[in-house]
């Protein structure tokens, strides 16, 4: 697939979500995640530090917009984002905060970037977990997959800056694989809450095209196909569904990813979207434009 400048040139703009609202530090791929790792905890991995995340500092990962975690970064330290940063004066989200912290510093860097939404291996044995990642241009090879959570804190064979295909399944392939017969849906999920199966993929193929188009919405944001887990579909959305896995597998072009994100109702962002949160319940959320 060809990759033209105006698509690069997309990618490498901020978006609503990414917009860091102030100056950032610039650098490598590598040690602007570094960086991520420096300033975010995932909510849930706080015993990998000895700290114990205080229960009212769950409901932090709502904050969808960079210059809002940013801003909630500073006030804990006012330090630059460079400094170091104590497990308690990080902002506590979720693989998501991670990848649209990466992408925003990248985008900043002038590096061509966007949030991907698919299924990591890596985490638990025979399962493919829920997860969010980054990926990025590289000149010399083309876009590259890259997991900030993962440096100096997850041991795996793999550099996290270069996450194998097979390693980190966006949700188009994993849909393609299980109507081809070749995955189990029910492996796909959040399998520590019990939650998998095809209507779960489908629905982060529909997010995983809105983050192509560059509306990094948060992963338990619904509407239209993302938003109905007892669904049966039809002939007719099953076959959108199919066409959307198939370009969001191959990355695009961009030109078709924003047709199918801006052409059909089933698809498109809407201004007011259903964020069925963790721990604040159900409601209904008006996104910034």
């Amino acid at each position: 697939m060809t990759i033209t400048t105006n698509d690069l040139d997309f990618h490498r703009a901020q978006s609503v979500f990414s917009d860091p609202g102030t100056e950032l530090p610039t650098g490598t791929p590598r040690e602007l995640a570094l960086l991520v790792r420096n300033i975010l905890i995932h909510r849930e991995e706080g015993a990998l530090f000895g700290y114990t995340l205080p229960e009212e500092r769950r409901n932090e990962a709502e904050t969808r917009y960079a210059a809002d975690i940013l801003a909630v970064v500073r006030s804990r330290n006012p330090g630059p984002l460079t400094a170091h940063r104590a497990p308690d004066e990080r902002f506590a989200g979720t693989c998501r905060d991670f990848a649209l912290l990466l992408c925003s510093l990248l985008r900043a860097s002038g590096t061509p970037a966007r949030i991907r939404c698919g299924f990591a291996a890596y985490f638990t044995p025979g399962f493919h977990d829920d997860h969010w990642v980054t990926e990025y241009w590289d000149s010399g090879h083309g876009w590259r997959l890259a997991d900030p959570q993962l440096p100096g804190v997850y041991a795996t064979d793999f550099d996290p800056l270069d996450v194998p295909r097979e390693q980190f399944l966006v949700a188009g392939e994993a849909w393609q694989r299980i109507r081809r017969g070749e995955a189990d849906p029910e492996t796909f999920g959040v399998g520590v809450i019990g939650l998998s199966g095809a209507w779960f993929v489908r629905s982060n193929v529909v997010r995983d095209l809105a983050a192509l188009c560059r509306v990094e919405v948060l992963p338990w944001d619904g509407w239209g196909l993302t938003d109905q887990p007892e669904l049966v579909l039809s002939d007719e959305q099953l076959a959108l569904l199919d066409t959307v896995a198939e370009a969001g597998a191959a990355g695009g072009p961009l030109a078709r990813l924003l047709d199918l994100h801006e052409g059909h109702d089933a698809l498109r962002t809407p201004d007011e979207i259903t964020s069925h949160t963790t721990y604040g319940g159900v409601r209904k959320v008006t996104l910034r434009r």
